[in-house]
């Protein structure tokens, strides 16, 4: 055996073992769901990425106890935990207001704020590898963004009003970015609705089919009194209308994306915020999953500070995310942490598929740097979590000031090397699929 084979062997081995500690329980229980995850995840090396954020921080373990531009503030703050070029959309604010930025937050901890960085570089590093870019030009991508990050961050740590640093709305973003925001705009309510439920004798409830499963009354109580303690989770702006949260209808669902697989889930129809059947809406219920950075983060305090991981989940994304999804929070089931959110018609994705020019690239990488800043600083001193009691932007800011030089180097090596080892990891994974290596698949 060649040294390129036993190099490969490995490897094989080891991305083996992480899958067994990320994924054993749920890819016992569920099969299925994981053969359509492995699927996607063969598709390409990005999609392996997106997948296997547990490979990744195994990866990064060796700097848990420190590294450049990690002290014992920037060390631990909050992060976003699957920072990837596609994991950035739109949104509907508490506030009725159409927002471009970072999205699913399954995944969010406290850590060093490098980590998520260094994902996104990644990631960069993949996509401009699948555009055919050359080298040259993913240093200089990666060096837009590392640029941009920390302009913001610098302006954000100076006392920079919000208004000075708005966030991506239809009157300030551009490009791509507008027209996710657009395509999110367009999006109604109804159509969702329309897609997921009928009305029968006057009343709307879910449609038969289309993943929809139907629940005995044993487990539709339990959801139901899940349901009546996530109420308790909500803020008081959210019940300004009693009514609003009266459940017509519950069914079960199966998540089988990337993300997902293997987590039991369901749907709940609500009467919203008037008596007419438009206004109804769709919130899910599902089982949050242990995030991939947390096995490798030891801080007792972070790890005491959350009930289950749908608290961790609800938390996080409220320190992260300004204005977040009123009908954002948390409940129990089975003695599983859950998250609880609305499936809203207004969340759009950004789509990778059509920016292909060098030009357009680097202007929508540089957005993407200055709203990871923004979502950093958003969760500290004054996001009212105790967790990081210090401001975000001023720690990170002196950080980098340290060291100027170095920051963006560091991010354009990483990009480089993780990414020739995620393409070839991804290689060895769909041997290792394909000829049926995966135990329980």
């Amino acid at each position: 055996m060649s040294e390129t084979q036993t190099g490969a062997t490995q490897r094989g081995e080891q991305i083996l073992a992480v899958f067994d500690t990320a994924f054993g329980e749920l890819l016992a229980a569920d099969p299925a769901a994981f053969r359509v995850k492995f699927r996607k995840m063969a598709g390409s090396a990005f999609a392996f990425y997106r997948g296997t954020a547990c490979l990744f921080y195994s990866d990064l373990e060796r700097e848990r106890h420190g590294g450049p531009f990690l002290d014992e503030r920037t060390g631990r703050v909050w992060i976003h935990g699957d920072l990837h070029a596609e994991n950035f959309g739109t949104y509907m604010d508490a506030n009725g207001r159409l927002v471009f930025n970072v999205n699913d937050f399954d995944e969010a901890y406290v850590g060093p704020f490098t980590w998520d960085l260094k994902r996104f570089a990644a990631s960069v590093a993949l996509i401009g590898y699948a555009k055919a870019l050359a080298d040259e030009q993913i240093s200089e991508l990666v060096q837009v963004f590392a640029t941009s990050y920390r302009e913001r961050i610098r302006a954000l740590a100076t006392g920079a009003k919000n208004d000075e640093v708005p966030p991506f709305t239809l009157d300030t973003a551009d490009g791509p970015l507008l027209d996710a925001l657009h395509a999110a705009r367009s999006r109604t309510r109804f159509s969702l609705l329309d897609s997921m439920t009928v009305i029968r004798d006057f009343e709307r409830r879910f449609a038969d089919g289309g993943g929809s499963i139907d629940l005995d009354a044993a487990t539709r109580y339990k959801v139901l009194a899940a349901f009546d303690g996530y109420l308790e989770t909500l803020p008081e702006s959210s019940l300004t209308r009693p009514d609003s949260y009266r459940v017509k209808d519950v069914v079960g669902r199966r998540g089988i994306g990337i993300g997902s697989a293997g987590l039991p889930s369901y749907n709940i129809l609500l009467e919203g915020n008037s008596d007419a059947l438009e206004n109804d809406v769709v919130i899910y219920l599902k089982q949050a999953q242990t995030p991939a950075v947390s096995r490798h983060i030891t801080d007792a305090a972070v790890r005491e500070y959350f009930q289950h991981e749908g608290h961790r989940t609800v938390i996080s994304q409220r320190a992260l995310q300004a204005h977040a999804d009123p009908w954002l929070g948390w409940t129990e089931l089975d003695g599983a942490g859950q998250l609880v959110a609305e499936v809203s018609p207004y969340a759009v994705d950004l789509d990778w598929s059509d920016i292909d020019e060098m030009d357009e690239i680097a202007a929508v990488v540089a957005d993407l740097g200055r709203a990871t800043a923004t979502m950093h600083a958003a969760a500290d001193d004054e996001s009212g979590h105790s967790l990081v009691p210090f401001s975000t932007e001023r720690a990170i800011d002196a950080a980098i000031a340290a060291d100027e030089e170095g920051f963006a180097p560091l991010l354009v090596d990483f990009a480089h090397s993780y990414g020739a080892q995620a393409r070839a990891d991804h290689q060895i994974f769909v041997d290792l699929f394909r000829n049926g290596k995966i135990p329980g698949l």
